[in-house]
């Protein structure tokens, strides 16, 4: 019981990784990290971001809401669909005691990198 008291305390302190988007995704199941790495491998010759890029930039829009400090948050699964260009990630969040079931907004992006200017 400390060791959990612990680890639901320093999570409080610690703002989302890449590694833990990753894991979010994995648990969602293989066909949403599948679809992560299809993203990136069938726009070749074109450039899309890497299953590991998308994890990075999910952790930091994250964090940047104000999740990562959430004590009372627990990222559970990070799903992941297939559009034509993009791909369409919704996060699924575990909220207080009872674990309400909590879905962001879908976020759609992650496209071909296309710079203006």
């Amino acid at each position: 019981m400390a060791s959990q008291a612990l680890a639901s305390s320093q999570r409080a302190d610690v703002a989302y990784t890449r590694e833990q988007v990753r894991e979010a995704v994995e648990r969602a199941g293989d066909e949403h990290w599948r679809a992560l790495i299809r993203h990136h491998e069938d726009a070749y010759p074109a450039s899309r971001p890497t299953p590991g890029d998308v994890c990075r930039a999910e952790a930091e829009r994250l964090n940047e809401l104000g999740l990562g400090d959430a004590g009372d948050l627990t990222l559970v699964e990070t799903r992941v669909e297939r559009t034509d260009s993009t791909i369409r990630i919704v996060h699924l969040f575990e909220y207080g005691p009872h674990k309400a079931r909590l879905l962001t907004e879908p976020v759609e992006g992650y496209g071909s990198e296309k710079r203006e200017g």
